[in-house]
């Protein structure tokens, strides 16, 4: 494959291997999703679990940051996300705004306390 795509080959095979088979499910479930109801218990159900996993997946790069991130001290990483919520709360719930000022309050803090 590689002599096919050259440099390209990489993100060729990314795309063959990641991108593509995901979204196959991903068109499944919008044309199956179209006949459920917003108020239904299964789609309240699954919007419960799905924010479930995202928190957790948070809490963790949080309290166990990847990479660069782990070099930045946890009062940091903590208060940059509860600023972030609260811009959040304050901003008419615009999570753009949650992120921006969440982000600012990182980048701020990992240059004055690292």
């Amino acid at each position: 494959m590689s002599a096919m795509f050259g440099d390209l080959a990489p993100y060729v095979l990314l795309i063959l291997v990641g991108f593509l088979p995901n979204e196959v499910w991903r068109m499944l479930g919008m044309v199956l999703a179209r006949e459920l109801d917003e108020e239904s218990e299964i789609v309240a159900w699954v919007r419960a679990v799905a924010t479930a996993v995202l928190a957790g997946v948070i809490a963790r790069v949080v309290v166990l940051p990847p990479g660069a991130l782990a070099s930045v001290p946890l009062a940091v990483r903590v208060g940059a996300m509860a600023v972030g919520f609260l811009g959040f709360l304050a901003l008419r719930r615009s999570a753009y705004a949650g992120i921006l000022i969440g982000e600012a309050v990182l980048l701020i803090g990992a240059a004055v306390f690292s």
